[in-house]
């Protein structure tokens, strides 16, 4: 009987060391998990916003009219847009 209760008592020895040795496993993951994401923010929160440059004012609109009215042209000449279609497209885009 003496050899039954020291296996016995060996299996619930290593039994309770393997379940607290994976909790102390799943609180150092938790822990350090915690940590990271608290360093990703503030990594985010202190990197400068970026500045946007201030757009010409003139220049963009004439360039954007250029480009609709290239692409209007080239629907209209794949024969997606049809004649009225484009001729009032066009008028849009200048504004007319």
């Amino acid at each position: 009987m003496g050899l039954m209760r020291m296996a016995a008592r060996t299996a619930v020895v290593a039994g309770t060391a393997t379940a607290v040795s994976g909790r102390v496993a799943h609180r150092q993951a938790t822990k350090y998990n915690e940590q990271a994401e608290a360093q990703a923010y503030e990594q985010q929160a202190a990197a400068p916003a970026p500045v946007a440059a201030p757009a010409p004012a003139a220049a963009p609109a004439q360039s954007d009219q250029m480009t609709e009215l290239q692409n209007l042209a080239q629907l209209h000449s794949q024969g997606i847009l049809s004649d009225e279609e484009f001729a009032a497209a066009k008028a849009k885009a200048l504004g007319i």
